[in-house]
């Protein structure tokens, strides 16, 4: 199949390279690509730029800010913003909850929430998994009994990203403990945090910072009139919610601005009489890694163009797990290049460069994106059923 893009694609690639570039501050560009820390305020300000142009919620409904783009333009608009080192905009607001509201929520959660959400106004967090119901989250347990108005919702989320940020979560809870199948009976609520009985608890992850969380609910009342679409059809939405948060998660865009850092800094560093960039080993490595670039963003391409009817692509399952493998590969070449240097994490008390003091915490943090949205081990058994027919 021909995989050039056609002149009104190239034509939309230079438009969206130029937004990109232009509309948002060199100084925020830089944090995002990782050469600083990215605040909260970075992250809203940002989608609050692109919702101002219209662009913060492509995929959503038209009348709800929605853009009438073909699944290439899509491409072009993540892959352009992930190369400028735009900070994305938040996939709970984004890419879950808001799709989700818009599809089944009533027209006064639509009217309530969706502009807001757009507008980064309201910061969604996720309350899905819990301390037994992480991969089998269908065993789920934090129950919502109704009473008159309301839901008084009991029990434990836990991995929740961000929660401390957050003003509202949308939660999976459990409304028919009696239901025979464990997907059945399960409810999706949305719940403001500032509700009393609610405690977040932060979870220290291994560089020190903060990223997810555990939520506590302790006979919460949660108004009915906040359960989205119908009781216990939870897990349909839960379907439809995963089916949104798995797509861009190749992050090809993303790994080709590590690589290009990770070139970039290979330079500077004195090898022998060279540079490290000279070095053979390094300089297979780095040819290897962007071969691998290169071959996944040309798969992209084709499972791109191939979902332009709108059916779901079990060839998405090969995307994820090999952009994983590429996201963590690019991680660990940018740290090796940084070297000792990656070893002081957040000081200004030892003479390291930010860049380097941030490589070694986005190479750890980065173990996750095997496990989110579909661990590898469940991606490889998707490949063996759907497309090998194993």
């Amino acid at each position: 199949m021909n995989l050039e893009l056609t002149g009104e694609e190239v034509a939309f690639r230079e438009e969206m390279r130029k937004f990109f570039t232009t509309e948002f501050s060199p100084e925020l560009r830089a944090r995002a690509a990782g050469f600083g820390k990215l605040t909260r305020e970075d992250i809203v300000a940002g989608q609050q730029i692109l919702n101002a142009h219209g662009l913060a919620v492509p995929h959503w409904p038209i009348e709800w800010g929605g853009k009438n783009w073909t699944p290439v333009q899509r491409h072009i608009y993540s892959e352009e913003m992930q190369l400028a080192s735009v900070p994305n905009p938040l996939p709970f607001n984004v890419s879950m909850v808001g799709p989700v509201i818009a599809a089944f929520g009533s027209q006064e959660q639509k009217e309530q929430f969706l502009p807001a959400t757009a507008n980064a106004d309201i910061w969604w967090c996720q309350g899905f998994s819990e301390p037994e119901a992480g991969s089998d989250l269908a065993s789920l347990k934090t129950a919502a009994v109704r009473d008159g108005a309301d839901y008084i919702v009991n029990g434990q989320k836990t991995w929740t990203t961000l929660a401390q940020h957050a003003e509202w979560i949308f939660c999976l809870v459990r409304t028919d403990a009696s239901a025979q199948k464990r997907q059945a009976g399960i409810s999706f609520l949305l719940i403001d945090l500032a509700t009393p009985g609610i405690t977040v608890r932060p979870i220290k992850l291994i560089d020190g910072s903060v990223e997810v969380n555990e939520v506590f609910f302790d006979n919460v009342r949660v108004p009915a009139e906040n359960l989205v679409g119908e009781e216990n059809k939870g897990w349909d939405y839960a379907k439809f919610l995963l089916g949104n948060e798995r797509t861009g998660v190749t992050r090809v865009g993303f790994s080709k601005t590590l690589v290009a850092t990770a070139k970039e800094k290979a330079r500077e560093v004195r090898v022998g009489t060279g540079t490290l960039l000279d070095d053979p080993l390094f300089a297979a490595r780095l040819a290897e890694l962007e071969n691998d670039l290169l071959a996944l963003d040309l798969t992209q391409l084709r499972v791109v163009a191939s979902s332009a009817d709108g059916k779901p692509n079990p060839a998405s399952s090969l995307l994820k797990l090999r952009g994983s493998e590429l996201q963590q590969a690019a991680t660990e070449l940018l740290m090796d290049v940084a070297g000792p240097d990656s070893l002081p994490v957040n000081t200004a008390e030892i003479d390291s460069p930010e860049w380097a003091q941030q490589a070694a915490p986005r190479y750890l943090n980065y173990r996750k994106v095997s496990i989110y949205s579909g661990s590898s081990e469940v991606q490889r058994s998707i490949i063996a059923s759907s497309i090998l027919g194993l």
